[in-house]
């Protein structure tokens, strides 16, 4: 096996983009809590583990579990590549590779510039995708390519040979091409960018889609808080994803973001999960301002991810173990992992006491280097055995439904199976410590019987199964992948199918109307429209037709709802897929606040803030205060105020010389400061002045 070469690692080259970064100026010290190495840290072996079954986050994806298949990968066609592909149930390939997509000619099966294994050709790949049932996700050259040569490709594909290959990138890290420093993507192109990109995805979604009109377009953004978000170049006054989304949006179907955490060590890496939520959830928001009524319709694919961490050992598997479901509950519809086989790089030793390879695929390349030699040719790494495990909790089509745990030591996923079996995932990510895990239902009422417990022990050959433990209570190892299947009491399911996805309108600071799809396979006598916060279900409202205005909601506040149907019997079908969405400020207050970021650099920000008394009455002296949404970002520091922070509150208080707001919009006081983020930074909902919920405008 042929490595790829250093030179177009893809993503790999993050170190590049943090040294960009310095370039720039970032004088924000990151913060980030990081996951206890060690026993005496942790302070009880119990885990209470709550499961809701009524608080749906979304189907399965055909697509959802995915892998990297790249050119240079001499035995990525090769039969026993192929079985244990299908063996982990992969459905989705992306090819030709990460940044050999900017170089990749597909007619000839050249990447001039790198290295082309033998029998890697489109054609060869496909035989791969079809043999082991599996979609493709396809990389259309934009740094050395054109429109015609990416509508080739599609006339080629999907009418020559009818493939009916649905999705298309438009790019690797086109952003990586030195626009911003960092220059590892080849881009031939004089104006390198994000208004030429975006001007380009224009052009070639016209050419590909006039040869098949069915297919679709994605363009390459970054998540928030990874480099380059918030960075601008000289010249510009907009970062990468507000450029691209807003010129190029009505040609996007889908967005494209990869992940690489730059935290160092095991430890760190395997917080990093947690930070996928509100990342995800700031990139919809920027789809949302720029998609309009069609934002619904434009998914988001993360088409390589790593934690680049133990590569090849436990702590990566536990990595990806949380982070798959962590993203696809998020609703992104495919996570690709890079990659299929890579090659061993440096050699050093994980926090297990495993070697780790620096090979960032699933599958040993049976290669050396020096006198330490990986295992013999395709022996699974830890991470083959976590992505393989991923279909022992679910399967596409298949529910996943809240759950939550009161130990950061140790992440739980959740999926109501077709058959009505649920599935708990549990990840002990402490390497010394058991934990005794209790388990909790809500809205699901287990059987009686033992249940059957997949277990992914560290370092580990092979995934076993055996029947242990009750449905109330499990022990989970140190450094170990769990999968829980309880079977369900007898007569708890109606016959009702789920209600289709619930959409928003209408939305005010109090008010908001709910419609949704009709309920089938039975009498519907009532919808049930409920709130998540956290796993407990709130309640919001009932309806007996297919919509529902809401009343008496929070100003400047997030939602999400499933719907639920009930049949005659009492009995509820499963949950609608989720909608979340935010209430605008109060329709009226007595005082106003601009929230305005007017800078930011991938791991820091600022923040203006202007307050206005709207009332009728004078106010000498204030309190402003708001809570972040998101554990990732902190108040650093700020100015025109006395600035306090606990945990995610803040609070501003006024000195002696802007202490006085004139009544009725006489005078305006303006304040700020600078923030730091190890991932989202969203701005709060609700602001307050006084104790008083403000109107709220935002900009960015």
């Amino acid at each position: 096996m042929t490595r790829r070469p250093p030179s177009l690692r893809g993503t790999r080259l993050r170190v590049a983009a943090a040294a960009t970064l310095a370039l720039l100026g970032s004088a924000l010290a990151q913060t980030s809590a990081s996951v206890p190495a060690e026993a005496a840290t942790t302070t009880s072996s119990t885990v209470n583990v709550t499961v809701n079954a009524d608080e749906g986050l979304g189907t399965i994806p055909t697509t959802g579990y995915g892998l990297n298949s790249a050119v240079w990968d001499s035995s990525m066609n090769s039969a026993s590549t192929q079985s244990l592909l299908q063996s982990a149930n992969i459905g989705m390939l992306r090819y030709p590779g990460g940044s050999y997509g900017d170089i990749y000619n597909w007619q000839d099966n050249t990447a001039p510039g790198g290295y082309v294994a033998p029998g890697t050709d489109f054609d060869s790949f496909m035989g791969t995708v079809k043999k082991i049932g599996a979609q493709p996700i396809l990389i259309a050259n934009y740094g050395t390519g054109t429109p015609a040569e990416a509508a080739a490709w599609v006339q080629y594909a999907n009418v020559t040979k009818g493939y009916g290959d649905k999705y298309w990138e438009i790019g690797n890290e086109v952003y990586g091409d030195g626009y911003y420093g960092s220059d590892w993507e080849a881009n031939d192109r004089t104006d390198k960018s994000p208004t030429q990109y975006a001007n380009d995805i224009l052009a070639y979604s016209a050419a590909m889609k006039a040869v098949d009109p069915t297919i679709k377009i994605g363009a390459v953004l970054t998540l928030p808080g990874n480099w380059p978000d918030g960075v601008l170049a000289s010249g510009d006054t907009s970062d990468w994803n507000h450029t691209v989304l807003s010129i190029a949006g009505s040609a996007i179907d889908f967005v494209i973001v990869h992940w690489y955490p730059s935290g160092t060590g095991a430890s760190t890496a395997l917080t990093e999960p947690a930070q996928l939520p509100g990342e995800l959830q700031q990139l919809r928001d920027e789809i949302d301002k720029y998609e309009g009524a069609r934002a619904s319709s434009v998914g988001i694919a993360m088409t390589e991810m790593n934690s680049g961490v133990d590569e090849d050992t436990q702590p990566d598997a536990l990595f990806a173990a949380d982070s798959y479901f962590t993203a696809l509950e998020q609703g992104v519809f495919t996570v690709d992992w890079w990659d299929t086989h890579n090659g061993p790089g440096t050699i050093s030793t994980a926090p297990d006491g495993a070697t780790d390879y620096d090979d960032w695929g699933v599958l040993s390349s049976g290669t050396c280097v020096g006198s330490t030699c990986e295992p013999a040719f395709n022996t699974p790494f830890p991470t083959y055995y976590a992505l393989q495990m991923l279909s022992d909790v679910g399967r596409p089509g298949d529910l996943m439904v809240n759950a939550g745990t009161d130990q950061p030591l140790v992440a739980a996923h959740a999926v109501r199976q077709a058959n009505g079996d649920l599935a708990v995932e549990l990840v002990n990510k402490d390497p010394n410590n058991a934990y005794t895990v209790n388990l909790n239902y809500a809205n699901y009422i287990p059987s009686t019987a033992t249940p059957t417990v997949y277990t992914y022990g560290d370092e580990a050959s092979s995934i076993t199964s055996a029947s242990t433990g009750t449905a109330a209570s499990q022990t989970i190892a140190p450094y170990s992948i769990e999968t829980v299947v309880l079977t369900p009491a007898a007569n708890q399911f109606g016959s009702l199918s789920a209600p289709g996805t619930p959409s928003v309108s209408n939305i005010t600071g109090t008010t908001a109307t709910v419609s949704w799809g009709a309920s089938t396979g039975g009498q519907v006598i009532r919808y049930e429209i409920e709130n998540q916060d956290g796993t407990t279900s709130d309640r919001l409202a009932e309806s007996t037709s297919n919509s529902v205005t809401l009343q008496n909601l929070v100003p400047n506040t997030i939602y999400t709802l499933n719907v639920l149907a009930t049949d005659q019997s009492g009995k509820l079908s499963e949950p609608s897929d989720p909608v979340t969405f935010s209430t605008t400020s109060p329709p009226s207050s007595t005082c106003a606040v601009d929230y305005q970021i007017t800078d930011s650099w991938g791991n820091g920000f600022i923040a203006s803030v202007t307050l206005t008394d709207t009332g009728p009455s004078a106010i000498d002296g204030w309190s402003l205060t708001f809570t972040f949404p998101d554990t990732t970002e902190t108040e650093n520091g700020g100015w025109n105020a006395t600035w306090t922070e606990s945990g995610q509150f803040v609070e501003a208080t006024s000195q002696s010389w802007n202490a006085q707001l004139a009544a009725n919009g006489g005078n305006s006081q303006n304040i700020g400061f600078v923030g730091a983020n190890t991932g989202a930074y969203r701005s709060p909902t609700a602001i307050s002045l006084n104790g008083t919920v403000c109107t709220t405008t935002y900009s960015s």
